[in-house]
């Protein structure tokens, strides 16, 4: 086991406490917990943490015989536990699977608790990917700067590429729906994105408008750590649940600005 310390006095939990390497690296754990802790400070970069609810220590493991997940378990209750599914040496991929991953677990999804339910779970797995996407903007950005490893400081343009691609699929799924063209995408296809427990390319295409507001304002990013402090977590009808989430918001002290974008921008296309 590797174990990424503290990075900041004073810091939020998220970004303070430590980070744990487990698992069948194929390359040095102590590389791949230093481009870990790279990737969650370039997510985490401009938000003010805001949950009551976060882990005091985040477990990192590589396995190969499963997909990217937040594991849900009853041992280690302060432990948040992140499984990656990572080749050799693959640091954009593990640093946009680990974002993706931190985006739930800053979402309070990482307890025996978070089941994902629908029909609301696309909203969170739309923000965990715009938050994991735009971490890799800015861990591009901050790896041509100070590159984690001597002389890899041109890797940050192969960090800007893979986004790039990503981006560019999203966007040619938005297209493909209509979604921009038609006034009417989000009650075509409501069905269908409440009825996906996971990224489905309808989440996906909503991404091509929410990503864009997220790295204009990073600051409405706040709100994630409002989400799923009640009861049902995602399993209400939208309403009721952007309804939570803005009560939530306000007990936390948050702007509660996101659950209206989404409606606002998304939910009304």
């Amino acid at each position: 086991m590797i174990s990424l310390g503290r990075t900041k006095a004073g810091s939020a939990p998220i970004l303070a406490n430590p980070v744990e390497v487990r698992g069948e690296w194929h390359a040095p754990p102590r590389s791949a917990a230093l481009v870990i802790g790279r990737m969650r400070e370039a997510c985490c970069s401009g938000i003010r943490m805001v949950s009551d609810r976060q882990p005091q220590i985040l477990r990192i493991e590589n396995c190969p015989a499963g997909p990217p997940a937040v594991w849900l378990h009853r041992d280690a209750s302060d432990t948040a536990i992140i499984h990656v599914d990572v080749g050799e040496r693959a640091w954009t991929q593990l640093a946009y699977q680990f974002g993706h991953e931190l985006g739930h677990v800053v979402s309070n999804s990482w307890d025996s608790e978070a089941k994902p339910s629908a029909p609301c779970q696309w909203v969170e797995e739309m923000i965990a990917e715009s938050f994991s996407l735009r971490g890799l903007a800015n861990l591009a950005a901050d790896w041509e700067r100070t590159p984690p490893f001597p002389g890899d400081a041109g890797y940050g343009k192969e960090i800007s590429h893979y986004r790039d691609n990503i981006l560019a699929q999203y966007n040619q799924i938005a297209s493909s729906q209509g979604l921009g063209t038609s006034s009417s995408w989000f009650t075509r296809n409501r069905s269908a994105l409440e009825g996906f427990v996971g990224l489905s390319d309808h989440a996906k295409a909503a991404i091509s408008i929410l990503l864009p507001a997220l790295m204009a304002r990073p600051a409405l990013l706040e709100d994630i750590g409002a989400l799923n402090r009640w009861p049902e977590r995602a399993a209400l009808p939208l309403d009721a649940y952007l309804s939570r989430w803005r009560a939530s918001c306000k007990s936390l002290g948050s702007a509660g600005l996101l659950p209206d974008l989404i409606k606002t921008t998304i939910c009304s296309r």
